[in-house]
């Protein structure tokens, strides 16, 4: 299973259990926020490497580029950040 399937059902077990969503959004007051996010992930099941996550930001970013036309002349911020995505996503489930 990769990363993103990986990140696709923790999500959608957040969004089932509100106990999940509440925890894994603490993880971001963490003093090292993506190592307790992957220790929190496998805990639930879905183990996720710090390595896997960047990987696959920047795989997506690439792609993103690569989409554009000619490609995009300057970098998407923030686009690359699955984590982050992750947590906005998060943030969005009422």
């Amino acid at each position: 299973m990769s990363v993103n399937e990986r990140m696709d059902r923790l999500l959608a077990k957040a969004r089932k259990e509100p106990d999940v969503k509440d925890a894994l959004l603490k993880t971001q007051a963490e003093r090292e926020p993506m190592e307790a996010f992957c220790r929190l992930a496998g805990e639930y099941g879905y183990p996720v490497l710090p390595g896997e996550l960047l990987a696959a930001g920047e795989e997506y970013c690439s792609n993103l580029h690569k989409s554009v036309n000619g490609g995009a002349t300057y970098p998407l911020d923030g686009w690359d950040d699955l984590l982050e995505l992750f947590y906005a996503a998060l943030r969005l489930i009422p």
